[in-house]
């Protein structure tokens, strides 16, 4: 089919977004997002706070990648009026793949999904005023286990991350799985939330809301479905894989594909929905806001983690206020004595495997050559990569230096790395720019006094590649959070700054290479709320100015 012709459908179909849209339940109308639309295919909305909403649009001649791009990301801003800006492009959080906004880890660190020459990533990006500045690709190798379209949101609190995609030990097409954050750019291995949501259609698009304890998701799994639809389960216990039988959220059903649900504040929803074919989707919303019918009783199966398919999707579409369904234990298959005793009695243990590293360019995402190093005390010796962790532990290496010419080192700690062994990493080249977090270079507390021992070791190491390159000319910035006198904050920024040269200094780099600048609590780049952000904010960077 032609561009022209599905263009021409997506057109005509806007109008009859704004006026068609009825629901039997009490005739509440749906419309189109006004301005956010496009004839392009507009999906996966995600309220950021500040009447912002980002979303994906496809073959847009505007995207990074012109009319071939498949999503970049555009910005939509709700008026006093309730109507829509007409959309933007966001450049700064686009590239020429598939991009799609995850969500907020805190106030000012967006988590950005991106598909680029068939491998998927997960970066940070930082606000700074109205625009979004890179920060860095997040530690996420179990990302490559999942194929097909991948969406995802990241849940209020920022530590919990839903994802869909489609892997070999799946329930069906795509299913949903939870990753928790585990450091400031690590995160685990997935959870499958278990055959009590996953069917054997496609799962997708999941929203969870920690206060409630629902989940929101897009599936075609249930009987009748003709398209996806919404449904909401609710966790029922402490495991991940424990929920209520999906119902249907009826309020938003419509004759297409329903998916992607984002709340705003107070009781509005908006959530992206395709009637044609072709799989164009429109941003939807209704008319006026109006109450949400949320179901507030679920049905708990008394063994949901070992539901099966064929049950779940019957139970899927029966449920209703008046009377719910429930699975009982007697309809789940009972193991025999036999099979529960050979399965206590012949465990097997996952034989360990080697680590296995991805070390790719910051910017261009090129493989790179690379050295390993393992910190044993205050000494460096060069590591084979394909060495066990449980080998590393036994030779008491207690951190790894990750190196290519030209490129400025990383430093992970032992306890960093996952326990599957695959570790991707991102190194920084030493080009005019190019900004490096030293994120484990640390100061007595209240001082610019340096620590010892692990920071002493580090600003050594960084000496020893900045005499080896004498062309490389730095600046040293200093931060700190915006607790306390502000003025203060700046002149112990900028001696930091100064702690830092005058060590650099003295392991023989040139002064005149290196430059200092004290920014105090100016320049965040993660909320000052808590104290885990104001940790991330009290920091030291280089910039290479040449």
């Amino acid at each position: 089919m032609k561009k022209s012709y599905i263009n021409l459908l997506k057109a005509s179909s806007l109008v009859c977004l704004a006026f068609c849209f009825y629901f039997p339940i009490q005739a509440q109308d749906i419309r189109s997002l006004s301005g956010a639309n496009s004839p392009n295919d507009d999906s996966n909305p995600v309220w950021i706070g500040d009447n912002t909403l980002l979303f994906t649009r496809a073959f847009h001649p505007q995207n990074v990648g012109g009319v071939q791009d498949p999503g970049d990301i555009w910005m939509t801003i709700k008026k006093a009026t309730g109507e829509w800006d007409e959309a933007v492009h966001r450049p700064d959080l686009s590239t020429a793949g598939y991009d799609l906004a995850l969500g907020l880890e805190d106030y000012l660190t967006l988590l950005v999904l991106r598909t680029e020459s068939g491998r998927n990533s997960i970066h940070q990006y930082t606000k700074f005023g109205k625009d979004w500045n890179y920060l860095r690709e997040v530690n996420f190798p179990f990302l490559a286990q999942l194929s097909g379209p991948i969406t995802g949101r990241v849940a209020s609190g920022g530590n919990l991350l839903f994802l869909s995609g489609n892997t070999s030990s799946g329930f069906g097409n795509e299913d949903l799985y939870l990753s928790r954050k585990t450091g400031p750019v690590q995160w685990s291995d997935f959870v499958s939330l278990g055959p009590q949501v996953n069917g054997k259609g496609q799962e997708v698009s999941p929203y969870f809301d920690p206060v409630t304890g629902r989940l929101y998701f897009s599936s075609n799994s249930h009987p009748g479905a003709s398209g996806k639809d919404i449904l909401i389960s609710k966790k029922m216990g402490d495991s991940w894989d424990s929920w209520s039988i999906p119902v249907k959220w009826e309020q938003i059903s419509s004759k297409g594909s329903d998916i992607s649900v984002t709340f705003l504040e107070g009781e509005e929803v908006v959530w992206s929905s395709t009637l044609s074919s072709d799989g164009y989707a429109d941003l939807l919303t209704f008319s006026v806001p109006v109450p949400l019918l949320i179901p507030e009783e679920f049905p708990a199966p008394v063994e949901a983690a070992t539901i099966r398919n064929e049950e779940r999707k019957d139970a899927v579409g029966k449920v209703s206020d008046s009377s719910l369904v429930a699975i009982t234990s007697s309809e789940t298959p009972k193991k025999t004595e036999a099979e529960d005793g050979e399965n206590t009695t012949n465990e097997v243990k996952k034989a360990e495997v080697p680590l296995e590293w991805t070390v790719l360019d910051n910017k261009t995402k090129f493989p790179l050559e690379f050295q390993l190093e393992g910190q044993k005390g205050t000494n460096l010796e060069i590591l084979d990569p394909t060495l066990l962790l449980s080998e590393l532990v036994n030779d008491k290496i207690t951190g790894l230096k990750i190196s290519a010419k030209g490129y400025f080192p990383k430093y992970l700690g032992i306890n960093e790395l996952p326990e599957n062994g695959r570790i991707l990493v991102t190194l920084i080249k030493a080009e005019a720019g190019s900004i490096v977090l030293l994120d484990k270079v640390n100061f007595k507390r209240g001082t610019s006094e340096l620590e010892e021992g692990e920071t002493e070791i580090i600003l050594a190491d960084l000496a020893v590649f900045l005499v080896e390159n004498p062309e490389i000319v730095l600046r040293i910035n200093g931060h700190t959070d915006n607790v306390g006198d502000p003025g203060l904050n700046k002149q112990l920024s900028l001696e930091r700054a100064g702690s830092v040269r005058d060590f650099l200094v003295s392991k023989g780099v040139e002064f005149e290479n290196l430059r200092i600048s004290g920014w105090g609590g100016t320049r965040p780049i993660a909320s000052n709320v808590t104290e885990a952000g104001r940790a991330k904010n009290r920091r030291v960077e280089l910039v290479v100015e040449k």
